[in-house]
């Protein structure tokens, strides 16, 4: 059976619906349900980190696998950035090198215009 809740937190007191059985919380931003299956010393680990970090076991789950897509894709960038030839920390450094001669030379001209106008 299905329900509209009312879900603490959220502005103006948005209604959506849960099935019985289910804490609103618990399903809030959640987009598919599916059966996992998984060892059980994987299990236990799972649960007692979502616990220690006060969220649920699906909330948990959600985020771990959330951080190792990120992960993947973030290692899959720069292995594309390293195959393309870029070499993105000696560009920064030489970006910051070529701003310090720059200050330098603004520097050195300002001390230069100082010395002309007193005289």
């Amino acid at each position: 059976m299905r329900r509209a809740r009312l879900v603490p937190g959220v502005p103006n007191g948005v209604r959506f619906r849960v099935t019985t059985g289910h804490t609103s919380g618990m399903l809030f931003g959640m987009t598919a349900k599916v059966t996992l299956s998984f060892s059980d010393d994987t299990i236990a680990d799972a649960r007692r980190l979502a616990e220690r970090d006060g969220v649920s076991l699906s909330a948990w789950i959600d985020k771990a696998a959330r951080e190792r897509a990120l992960r993947e894709l973030f290692a899959a960038h720069a292995e594309a950035v390293k195959r393309a030839g870029l070499d993105l920390e000696a560009a920064a450094l030489a970006d910051e090198r070529e701003r310090e001669l720059v200050a330098a030379a603004l520097s050195r001209a300002a001390r230069s215009r100082r010395r002309a106008a007193q005289g």
